[in-house]
């Protein structure tokens, strides 16, 4: 195994202080491109090490939320400008870290820029709200109280978009953070706290935990100091999360899983659902929760579409993510890919039809990497594992419909409801669309996996909590409503 001459061991990040775990004990960070590559290497902590993290959050609590919110948005500013700065260097340690493409990895820090300076700026907008009383010499109105510390649990699929946009909106409304990383993404984490670091945020009030779920992340479920929870990862860990808030009534936010559905009608510009599908679905190698897993084709078009489908994937180019001619890149783990295979093996075994890819990528190069070929499958029936459980890999599964009622009828049948989009040039079935998908982000003409940093984000069934992420729906969950009357 080769260690990469930059690579170093990073510490936990506790009261403003880069420390060792208890144990001494770090785990190395390889790179799914070539698991003989070690990226760097991160804390396994323990419980000690998350009450002391807690412990510090707490004990910044009370001057951090004194701050007025638009002191606390000059910290997010200067963050912002410190990762702008850093933007090349964390990029590149993602890529290295989670195997997405470099031109990707680049697009997510920026928008983890663009995350920070717009929750800075929310430090000037208001929190609350003048309300008529009957008392003729009352004053009622109310404002916003932060939760106080405030557990942050984020995937490795966006390890920089994902943990700024919920660290910004705590920050910015007075919270302080316990923050857990994915433990195969944590250098990338460290990368972003030092910028936070740099910007003088004062100590205790951003905190940094590395080390395993079973440990950390049930420490943070379980403390009893920690306020609130703030969740990204699959239904059945969230599930978990939801379960110890609810034991000690802490307040709990989930984002999870997603079968996202692309509905092509018979009246559909087909080369830009295809692009849509290919982007949508296969980009960051179907490593999203918003990405395109079930294209429901109308039978009019779907031979013409299955055409051009499998003649825009055939040109897809595997390999590294620090390669340029690189369009997707590896599985980020060997036991995702070994997951993503899985699932294939079984949409054979349950009688769908493999027309493109299905296994490992061989030959040169790739050996020592986790890569995947592009596939897709036809011949699907709704019922279906690979119709119904998310494979988070480069799958797409094609289903044929005759109507768009029918159409509705199979994209709805799913546990799920994160993101859907519809291709169609009538606004009549644009709008049935918006009225009766069952998912929290809808999207006409475009690709399911887009989300904007100033827009509500979340999912509805078992894709979310019911709340929402991002824009200025976040204050919603990391505040309390407090109202106030007053009278001279």
């Amino acid at each position: 195994m080769t260690v990469n001459t930059e690579s170093r061991s990073f510490g936990n990040y506790i009261g403003g202080k880069w420390v060792v775990s208890a144990s001494g004990n770090t785990e190395a960070s390889i790179n799914p491109a070539d698991r003989n590559e070690i990226v760097g290497y991160c804390q396994m902590s323990g419980k000690e090490d998350l009450d002391r993290a807690v412990a510090s959050a707490q004990g910044a609590a009370l001057a951090w939320r004194k701050l007025s919110a638009p002191a606390r948005g000059d910290f997010l500013f200067k963050a912002a400008n410190i990762l702008e700065s850093r933007l090349n260097d964390i990029a590149e340690t993602m890529t290295r870290e989670m195997g997405k493409t470099l031109p990707e990895a680049r697009g997510e820090t920026a928008r983890g820029v663009a995350i920070l300076r717009y929750y800075a700026g929310e430090g000037l907008r208001k929190n609350g709200d003048v309300i008529p009383s009957t008392d003729p010499d009352g004053l009622m109105f109310t404002t916003r109280a932060p939760l106080g510390v405030v557990g942050l649990i984020t995937p490795w699929n966006f390890p920089v978009a994902i943990p700024i946009w919920k660290i910004a909106p705590a920050l910015i409304y007075g919270n302080t953070i316990v923050f857990k990383p994915a433990q195969n993404t944590a250098i990338t984490a460290a990368k972003i706290i030092e910028c936070f670091a740099a910007a003088g945020l004062p100590d205790g009030v951003l905190n940094l935990v590395t080390g395993s779920g079973s440990v950390i992340g049930q420490g943070i479920i379980d403390h009893p100091d920690i306020a609130g929870i703030s969740f990204t990862g699959s239904d059945g860990v969230g599930k978990r999360v939801a379960l110890g808030a609810v034991a000690r009534g802490a307040k709990y936010q989930l984002e999870m899983g997603g079968k996202n559905p692309v509905i092509v009608c018979d009246d559909a510009d087909l080369d830009l659902a295809v692009d849509a599908t290919i982007s949508g679905g296969l980009k960051s190698t179907g490593q999203k929760c918003t990405c395109t897993s079930r294209v429901i084709v109308m039978s009019g078009v779907y031979e013409s579409f299955k055409e051009k489908l499998l003649h825009k994937v055939r040109q897809i180019k595997v390999g590294p993510g620090m390669s340029s001619d690189t369009w997707m890149g590896p599985c980020a783990s060997e036991s995702q890919m070994q997951t993503v295979l899985s699932y294939i093996e079984k949409g054979t075994a349950e009688g769908a039809t493999l027309f493109h890819g299905g296994e490992r990528v061989q030959g040169e190069g790739f050996q020592q990497g986790f890569y995947v070929q592009p596939t897709l499958f036809e011949n699907v029936k709704p019922e279906m594992v690979i119709a119904q459980e998310e494979i988070f890999g480069p799958v797409l599964a094609l289903l044929k419909v005759d109507t768009l009622e029918e159409a509705l009828e199979v994209a709805n049948g799913s546990r799920y409801g994160l993101s859907a989009s519809v291709f169609t040039r009538d606004i009549g079935s644009a709008m049935t669309f918006i009225r009766e998908m069952n998912a929290g982000l809808v999207r006409i003409n475009a690709e399911s996996a887009g989300v904007e940093l100033q827009a509500p984000f979340g999912g509805m069934k078992q894709s979310s909590s019911g709340s929402r992420e991002q824009g200025q729906a976040a204050i919603e969950f990391y505040t309390s409503i407090k109202t106030v009357f007053m009278k001279a």
